[in-house]
């Protein structure tokens, strides 16, 4: 007994020790994970608390023992502390996030009023390289910052300066689907908007036929207010002269896309109406077997002619509307003329402060009245119209000026009005004569062709103005230039502008020898520049043009026709090939033809100097070429060429 009482205490004062050693143990460990659980520094307490995590996990003794030592409270604490910095930083970061989103929004608005109808302004935002960053506005969680990007996209795309999108690039088109496919209006509209500014060519309007864009846009029609105009506007763009997504678009959901836009002609909205119109101007134009009602057309006409009243763009608009749904058809102009357009026209021409783009949409408008019917001219003639669009020869606008002459033009083909000698009256010429000068090349080109179509009206109508005497008229137009300003147009840096002023010289000298001597004024020097741009210009339309003005001076006297012969073959040989043998030999057969036309007139056999002439064209090579088309491709060549054969023969042998 004795030893087994002794064996008990031996193990109780054991236990007791280990039972102590433990409680040291545990106490020096939380002293030392507490120390570090409440520690300052990031890594110590992170540490510490992945130790405590692994000592506790799967023990229930471990986690009792250090709830008794009070680990608990320190862990607590630390999860409290950051989980309120973490609110008090997720508050920051979303008022900074309201913040930040206000200032996107607000800079975006500011740089889409800087571009909105401003191209100054569009090329200023441009300029700073922001455009890639508005696209990147598109993606934003914030849907005011969504709108705002689009917006400003949108008033850039306005412009023509904004950049042009290739719809030939897969990636483009992908993005420009995903633009249409937005639940965002503002996006929609900007993918129509960029459609609108970028499809230009067949090929991209062909790409976006095949990537289904038509079909979207569509479906848009039935969408609100802004999208179905988005979608007008972008389906025209993407229908014009385009006989394949017209089909497609007439065909579409059996001809229900058709008639819904047909249907909005009638909309509420005066914008709606005018993109339905167009809409169906662009399909009536690019495959006319379609919208052949006549019904339709006349209503076409008489809602064209309504809009013109809008204050508004759409008023601006409306005029160029009515210009493409008239122009170059007859039966058309009819319909207006019999819808008192004229009239109309004229009164919204006499409105003082007319917007210049109204100005100049109502001219070309009363142009394309007036391009076929006489009846319209007529009309246009009888309400003193002609006063109004003389005074817009001298608007700031360059494009005013344009479109005035345009109209005049077109007046000018009006028979009686000619022989009246409206268009050569003081009114009229002096600022016809300024324009040949005018820093618009379309200005220059625009005067010319009045000018011209003048004289090529009395040339080919000779017959009817015998009363009035058609040289006369053109001693006239040339009253009212100057040598040296004719020459000068003649010189002019544009080659069209040459053509032109070459074609009006042509016209003028083509008739009786009054006529051919008014090239003569001032020492030859409208003759001297003709000469000039035959030898130095690279067209063909230049030179046709050249040439027929030598062949009608070719025509007059016997100083006439040295002249010209004088400009053909120069006195001094050093060894340059004449220009008219380079044009015998072109490719171009009107050139070939004007070429030997002026032969044919420098060799006529009634005139004394033809068989010198004859000898001299003969050393230069000129009469063997002749001999050698005989047998041109081109009937009228071939006509020519033997008529000057017939001549030479005349005369025998030439050589000596």
């Amino acid at each position: 007994m004795p030893s087994s009482a002794s064996a008990s205490v031996s193990v109780s004062a054991s236990a007791s020790a280990s039972a102590s050693s433990t409680t040291t143990t545990a106490s020096g460990a939380h002293s030392d994970l507490l120390t570090r659980l409440t520690s300052s520094e990031f890594e110590v307490q992170l540490k510490a608390l992945r130790e405590l995590k692994n000592r506790i996990i799967g023990n229930r003794t471990k986690k009792l023992s250090f709830i008794k030592l009070g680990l608990v409270p320190p862990v607590a604490a630390i999860l409290e502390s950051k989980a309120q910095a973490q609110v008090q930083a997720q508050a920051q970061a979303q008022a900074q996030a309201r913040h930040d989103s206000n200032l996107l929004v607000q800079s975006a608005a500011a740089l889409g009023s800087f571009a909105c109808g401003f191209d100054a302004g569009v090329q200023a935002v441009l300029d700073a390289g922001v455009f890639p960053n508005l696209f990147l506005l598109l993606s934003h969680p914030d849907d005011k910052v969504v709108d705002a990007g689009a917006r400003s996209l949108r008033m850039i795309y306005q412009s023509k300066l904004a950049p042009k999108c290739d719809f030939l690039q897969e990636k483009n088109m992908e993005f420009l689907l995903s633009l249409l496919n937005s639940e965002n209006e503002n996006v929609t509209g900007l993918g129509a908007s960029i459609i609108i500014h970028s499809c230009e060519s067949t090929a991209e309007q062909k790409a976006l036929c095949h990537a289904g864009v038509v079909k979207k846009l569509i479906s848009l029609l039935k969408g609100s207010l802004s999208q179905r105009d988005n979608s007008l506007e972008s389906l025209a763009t993407v229908m014009k002269n385009n006989v394949e997504a017209v089909s497609e678009f007439v065909g579409s959901e059996s001809g229900r896309a058709l008639s819904s836009v047909i249907g909005l002609t009638k909309d509420r909205y005066p914008r709606t109406r005018l993109l339905a119109s167009m809409c169906l101007i662009v399909i009536r134009n690019t495959s006319a077997c379609y919208l052949q009602d006549i019904g339709i057309k006349t209503k076409l006409v008489h809602l064209l002619l309504e809009l013109h009243d809008d204050p508004g763009q759409v008023g601006d608009e409306a005029p160029f509307a009515f210009s493409s749904l008239i122009s170059e058809k007859p039966d058309l102009q009819k319909l207006a003329f019999e819808a008192n357009a004229i009239d109309k026209l004229y009164n919204h021409l006499q409105k003082s402060q007319l917007h210049p783009k109204r100005f100049q949409g109502i001219l070309l408008a009363l142009a394309d009245l007036c391009s076929k019917l006489e009846s319209c001219r007529s009309r246009f003639l009888s309400l003193q119209a002609l006063n109004l669009v003389s005074d817009a020869l001298t608007h700031d606008s360059s494009e005013v000026r344009t479109a005035a002459c345009m109209c005049l033009r077109c007046v000018s083909r009006s028979i009686k009005n000619l022989c009246a000698g409206n268009f050569l009256n003081e009114m009229i010429a002096p600022p016809l004569v300024q324009l040949l000068d005018d820093p618009s090349t379309s200005v220059q080109v625009a005067a010319i062709s009045v000018i011209g179509n003048i004289a090529v009206d009395f040339t080919m109508r000779r017959s009817l103005f015998v009363q009035c005497g058609d040289n006369v008229c053109k001693e006239g137009i040339f009253m009212e230039f100057t040598a040296s300003s004719l020459a000068s147009v003649i010189c002019d840096p544009e080659p069209f502008v040459q053509e032109q002023a070459l074609a009006l010289i042509r016209n003028l000298v083509d008739g009786c020898i009054k006529s051919v001597e008014l090239v003569f004024t001032e020492d030859g020097m409208i003759l001297d520049a003709v000469r000039r741009q035959l030898q130095n210009a690279s067209t063909d339309e230049i030179w046709i043009q050249g040439m027929y003005v030598l062949s009608n001076v070719a025509s007059g006297t016997e100083f006439h026709k040295e002249a010209v012969m004088h400009q053909l073959i120069p006195q001094e040989d050093n060894g340059t090939q004449s220009f008219i043998l380079k044009f015998l030999q072109s490719n171009e057969s009107q050139l070939r033809t004007a070429a030997v036309w002026a032969i044919v007139n420098l060799t006529f056999p009634s005139c004394p100097g033809s068989f010198s002439r004859l000898v001299k064209l003969h050393s230069a090579g000129i009469v063997s070429q002749i001999k050698s088309m005989v047998n041109d491709p081109c009937p009228d060549v071939k006509l020519r060429v033997r008529t000057a054969l017939g001549q030479f023969t005349t005369f025998g042998d030439c050589s000596t």
